[in-house]
């Protein structure tokens, strides 16, 4: 296993990541990385879980973290990393396997270089190291003291190694490639004395000068206004060297704080040092059109706060007067989201890769049954990525599944307006707005959710330009032909994630009290989120509810779809949505199917009860598949084997029955012969509502 700590938390087993993704135990094992090959005692891992002061069960808790981490690590070929020790707990890896101990090697390899008068080769290694940080160390970890600690020292020694790159560039010459990188930096840290000292000096190199002096004023008028002070003895007298167009020497260029030149796409920028380096012992290689004379003493540094994280691009960078907005419109998460781990994890892969893989957007799309939790895990999963797609997030509401779908050039206007085109600048056709979104996020590293699309038409025209972005996309029907996208089929819950769903709404304790009663609630609601989360809303405001009445008047109930419903949650719509879009030959054999067997059939047994040759039900049943309103159960000689989903079947036959009930075209009554709904009465129905029109079956 490879293990990562420069940027968010990866304990990688073939390229996938399987750390966990509940916080705390993210702390253990983040805090054991660090620690590694060395006992983290008890104490302190209680101590960074529970700052505020540990619970009672603390010590049983953390055991249990411990036990769940060492199953994932016995899962993926770990076993016998993580030990028991009195006392404390130990993670054995060998430094090989973190990327911690190779950007150490590099940083070491880099400096000495530097120092044998190798500037060229220890850019080019040091500039590798950098790129191993994809974002702040243990970005997406819950931070106590020990870890905080922790991540504040990998920050210094990243600036560290930033600081010696930029050494070597500026002894290779780099001046005029570090301007708008300084400048940029000086607008965010406004009153750091050594980034404004650094930008002078690029400046200057660049035949500047009057841009350098300016720089020098703007920075002493906001120390006066904010803080009262002037300038350091340093900075004054590199002023005054510039004033007098004196040449200004190694000293102050070998200590310069910046941020790396622009990079490959992909490779993350750093943030500036906190401490100065030491000069190498030479002098910096001279210029022919230059001459190096010594300066005064190095510029000291300050603490102030790193830039934030950008990663370079192809695009230039925007000017600080008119700065690109960074959208960040994703939906409020659902706090008490529950299970999905492997699709968490799955994705995640697929939309952030360890390397990329060409030059194609990443997209995912989710697809299921209304109800299943599509856009729940979709906006979830936008949150915990947002900070690898540092240029924006945006959400698109499609509503494809509705009867006023979203119009496809009213949804690109929005984003393009999202994203700093003015209203006036974006064009009136959809390709020529296609066109301008791709420019736009050719160079932008941008995640954008599309919910609840349609069709493949509405989709392509949205999709970004952008290696570097992902799309996150909500369908409830199956969308095939998107080249390289990864096709999620969402699934309902287990029993077990539906009880974790039930008891984050109503409560562990309350739960495990009717515990008999609470896997019937599962089983009666399909396992459908939706439908847990009506009914767990419904105990949740009645805390003395017996979950077994629940479960009796639900098991006892004609319609149990119907009583799936707690205010603006409604099951029964999603599935009026989905069956209101069917053709009429569709609907009638969604409606007729359901009078097959519960646990399977196969296509020539719905081709018998249809009435209809077997290669046109098959056409019939692919359709109701991809909208998710029949599955394929297995295969054997008769070819598929289809079933429908619980509560699926429950709402066909509720559509059947109401069919059923509505009197006879030709005006026969379906009640017998004494005005009872009797069984012949309901056969004489079915066969009036049951027509053959050219070979179609259709229920009216």
């Amino acid at each position: 296993m490879d293990f990562r700590v420069l940027g968010p938390l990866e304990m990688l087993d073939k390229g996938r990541n399987v750390a966990p993704t509940a916080p705390k135990p993210r702390q253990v094992i983040a805090l054991l990385i660090m620690r590694r090959n060395a006992v983290v005692q008890t104490n302190e891992l209680i101590d960074e879980l529970w700052e505020e002061g540990p619970p009672v069960s603390a010590l049983t808790t953390l055991q249990t973290y411990v036990y769940k981490l060492r199953k994932i690590l016995v899962r993926h070929g770990g076993k016998g990393l993580l030990h028991t020790r009195p006392g404390g707990y130990l993670l054995e890896i060998p430094n090989s396997s973190i990327d911690l101990h190779r950007v150490e090697g590099a940083a070491t390899e880099g400096q000495a270089a530097l120092e044998a008068g190798n500037p060229a080769r220890a850019r080019d290694i040091l500039t590798q190291a950098l790129y191993t940080w994809q974002a702040p160390a243990l970005v997406d970890v819950d931070q106590g003291t020990l870890l905080s600690s922790y991540a504040t020292r990998l920050e210094e020694f990243r600036s560290r190694i930033l600081e010696l790159r930029i050494e070597a560039d500026l002894q290779l010459g780099h001046h005029r490639e570090l301007v708008s990188e300084l400048k940029s930096l000086v607008l965010t840290h406004p009153l750091h004395e050594h980034l404004h000292g650094s930008l002078m000096i690029a400046l200057h190199r660049s035949g500047r000068r009057h841009e350098a002096l300016e720089a020098f004023r703007v920075l002493r008028r906001n120390m006066i206004e904010d803080l009262g002070l002037e300038p350091g003895e340093e900075l004054r007298q590199l002023h005054q060297a510039l004033l007098g167009d004196s040449p200004v020497g190694p000293p102050f260029e070998a200590r310069q704080t910046l941020r790396p030149t622009p990079a490959p796409p992909g490779a993350p920028v750093s943030a500036p040092h906190a401490e100065p380096a030491p000069a190498p012992a030479d002098d910096v290689a001279h210029e022919p059109a230059r001459q190096e004379t010594p300066a005064p003493e190095r510029i000291p540094p300050t603490t102030a706060r790193a830039a934030p994280e950008r990663h370079a691009t192809p695009a230039p960078t925007p000017t600080p007067t008119s700065p690109v907005p960074v959208p960040a419109e994703l939906p409020a998460d659902t706090p008490d989201f529950t299970g999905r781990a492997d699709a968490l994890d799955e994705i995640t892969a697929h939309l952030t890769p360890d390397e990329p893989h060409g030059n194609a957007t990443r997209v995912v799309v989710i697809a299921g049954m209304p109800g299943v939790g599509k856009t729940a895990l979709a906006v979830h999963l936008a949150h915990q990525l947002r900070h690898r797609f540092e240029d924006g997030q945006l959400h698109v509401e499609l509503a494809g599944s509705s009867d006023a779908p979203r119009d496809i050039m009213d949804a690109l206007h929005e984003v393009l307006h999202s994203l700093g085109v003015p209203r006036t600048h974006i064009p009136e056709g959809l390709e020529e707005r296609s066109k301008l979104l791709r420019s736009t996020t050719a160079s932008r590293r941008l995640l954008l959710v599309l919910d609840d699309a349609s069709s493949l038409a509405d989709v392509r025209p949205m999709l970004p330009g952008g290696p570097h972005c992902g799309v996150i996309l909500t369908s409830r029907r199956r969308l095939h032909g998107l080249a390289g996208a990864q096709n999620v089929d969402l699934q309902v819950f287990a029993c077990q994630e539906g009880l974790d769903l039930l008891a984050s709404l109503i409560g562990r304790q309350r739960l495990e009290q009717e515990s008999e009663a609470a896997d019937r609630l599962v089983a009666l609601c399909g396992g459908l989120p939706l439908a847990l989360r009506c009914i767990g809303g419904r105990l949740a405001a009645m805390p003395g509810l017996p979950l077994a009445r629940v479960a009796d008047q639900l098991a006892r109930s004609r319609d149990v779809i119907a009583e799936l419903r707690l205010g603006e949650l409604d099951v029964k719509s999603g599935f009026d949505a989905v069956y209101g879009r069917l053709s009429h030959t569709d609907r009638a054999a969604f409606r007729l199917l359901s009078m097959l067997p519960v646990d399977s059939f196969s296509t020539p047994t719905a081709a018998e009860l249809l009435g209809r040759e077997v290669p046109v039900v098959e056409r019939v049943l692919q359709c109701l598949v991809n909208r998710y309103l029949l599955q394929v159960v297995h295969y054997d000689h008769d070819g598929m084997h289809y079933a429908y989903p619980s509560l699926t079947r429950r709402y066909a036959r509720s559509r059947l029955d109401a069919t059923l009930r509505r009197p006879a075209r030709d005006g026969r009554s379906a009640r017998g012969p004494h005005g009872d709904r009797s069984e012949h009465g309901r056969c004489a129905e079915l066969d009036n509502a049951v027509t053959h029109s050219g070979g179609h079956a259709a229920v009216y």
